[in-house]
Parts: structure tokens; C-alpha cells; sequence
């Protein structure tokens, strides 16, 4: 592919989608565009799908373009400690302070298949003191194809394999052939939305708990903190986001810090957010005696 052709790419990605694509990761514009070219019919490779997107621009050639090259991977409760910190650090407050209006609102942002929203609600459900309790999780993506697949929630064997605890399985999936369906009541509360975090976003309301793991990872510091003041936005004062293991808000924007002893959540810097603080420990004992004695001692 020539210089011009892949700043043709480069530049489109970055203004769509965010995307950051350098020359050594040229491999993936090969890998995912090629065959897109061969499905359209557009001789020449990848410079012939440039040379088509440039002379007679489409809305939809452009969009696929787009979502050929969109990372998907996920699977079910992907990095199980974010699902860990949201039962035991984050849930027990919301508990309390919503404990009157008994509802909340979680965004799924970069949703991919679905296994995170699913994941989310089964979560919930399985959580006795929320018995009642109105929850709603707006899932979003790029990618129209992605979100049908992530509606319909039939996921094949193997993906079933990747995180779901068996007893979650036989609880919300029901087989269908060789692959497994998401029941209605895993799907009732939550929505699935196309949404592009580069734009705005405030249409989709305020939440209470965000994830958006796992994405910014892909994006230019620049585009970090675009993205970030744009959840800020729809975050609410006491509300959280989680991010993935490898990413962070220091150094990068000023619309998050860190929650404190809860890695891997951020808080605005003008939350309301009290978490309770863990007690320390009982000493076994072991422990007293032996600190008795030294004290007499």
C-alpha cells in the first residue's frame, strides 16, 4: 500500500473513530480491509478501496470500513475483579443512597457482543437487596453489526466457555442447537444502543456507574481526554467509571481521579461518593496473645 493510501486510512480511522493505527500496525489494515474490498468487488486491493472511497464517497463503504476495524474481543465477566470491586466496594453504597428512588443506571460503553451488559444484569439480579429494584444498562457500540449480534445473545459454545460460571449458564442461557440464547428475563433490563464516543453522548442520560474498559487504550492522549470529559458529562456527581487494567486517567485528563483504595474506578474530582471503609481485620488469637505478652514484657 503507498504512503498516501494508508494516511488515506490513518486519518479516517482517527476522525471516526478514534482509532490510532501506526505504520507498524499496517498488518491490520491488510488483514480486516482485504477481504472487505473482495466482499464490495473493488479490484486492486487496498489501494483500490482507498481510490473508491476517495472518488465516490458511501456512507455505508465508509462505515464498514470503520467497524472492519474495531477490536471485538470480550467474553463473559472479562477481568473478573472490576465485577468483584462493583458487588462488594460499589454496590453497598448505591444500595443506601438510592435507597428511596431504588433504581439505577449503568452504562456499557464499547459494549462489542454483549458479554459485559449481559454479565452486569446477571450480576444484579443475583444480588439480594436489589429484589425489586429498577435497573436499566444502556449498552453501546460502534458497530451496527456488532450491537444485532450483541441484541440477539446467542452465543456459541466456546464463547459460553470464556467466563460463565456454569450455574449463570443453566440459570439465564437456554440451548439452542449447538449454541446457547440469552433469556428474556437476563435481556428486559437492558438497551442496545449506537453510539460513537467521539460525538456526543448526552442523549443517553445520566448514569450512576459507567464501564468503558478496555478502549481507550486504542486512542491518542488527545483523544483520551475528548473522551473522557464526554462520560464525565453524563456521569453523575457520585457516579464511577470503571476503565481496564491497563489504562488510567493521570497524566491524561482532569474529568476522573481515582477512587481511593478501589483500583481500576474513577470518581469526578467533585464526587459526592462516600464507600465505607472497610474495617481492619480482627487480630486471631494468636496474634493478641503474642501482642499481650510483648506489652507486658
Amino acid at each position: 500500500m503507498n504512503p498516501q493510501d494508508y494516511k488515506f486510512f490513518e486519518d479516517l480511522l482517527r476522525k471516526e473513530s478514534g482509532l490510532v493505527i501506526t505504520p507498524e500496525k499496517m498488518y491490520l489494515l491488510e488483514s480486516r480491509l482485504l477481504p472487505l474490498a473482495q466482499k464490495y468487488t473493488i479490484q486492486g486491493g487496498l489501494d483500490g478501496l482507498a481510490q473508491k472511497m476517495r472518488s465516490s464517497p458511501n456512507a455505508e463503504l465508509q462505515r464498514a470500513v470503520v467497524e472492519a476495524m474495531t477490536t471485538n474481543e470480550t467474553s463473559f465477566f472479562r477481568d473478573i475483579t472490576p465485577f468483584q470491586r462493583l458487588k462488594e466496594d460499589l454496590l453497598p453504597y448505591y444500595i443506601k443512597s438510592r435507597a428511596a428512588q431504588k433504581s439505577l443506571r449503568i452504562w456499557s460503553a464499547a459494549c462489542s457482543s454483549g458479554q459485559e451488559p449481559y454479565s452486569i444484569a446477571m450480576l444484579l439480579k443475583e444480588h439480594p437487596q436489589l429484589f425489586g429494584w429498577r435497573m436499566e444498562i444502556v449498552a453501546t457500540d460502534l458497530s451496527h453489526d456488532i450491537l444485532a449480534q450483541a441484541k440477539a445473545g446467542l452465543y456459541s459454545q466456546f464463547e459460553i466457555q470464556r467466563g460463565l460460571p456454569v450455574q449463570m449458564l443453566v440459570k439465564y442461557f437456554s440451548k439452542q442447537g449447538d449454541s446457547w440464547i440469552v433469556k428474556p428475563e437476563l435481556k428486559d433490563p437492558i438497551t442496545f444502543k449506537t453510539a460513537n464516543l467521539l460525538t456526543d453522548v448526552g442523549h443517553l442520560g445520566t448514569f450512576d456507574i459507567v464501564f468503558c474498559r478496555n478502549v481507550l487504550i486504542y486512542f491518542d492522549v488527545p483523544t483520551k481526554g475528548k473522551v473522557l470529559s464526554s462520560i464525565r458529562g453524563v456521569t453523575k456527581q457520585d457516579g464511577v467509571l470503571f476503565l481496564g487494567g491497563a489504562e488510567t486517567v493521570i497524566g491524561i485528563s482532569d474529568a476522573f481521579k481515582p477512587l481511593a483504595d478501589v483500583r481500576g474506578v474513577y470518581v469526578r474530582p467533585d464526587t459526592t461518593f462516600v464507600g465505607e471503609k472497610k474495617a481492619p481485620a480482627p487480630a486471631s488469637p494468636t496474634t493478641a496473645a503474642t501482642t499481650t505478652s510483648a506489652v507486658k514484657k
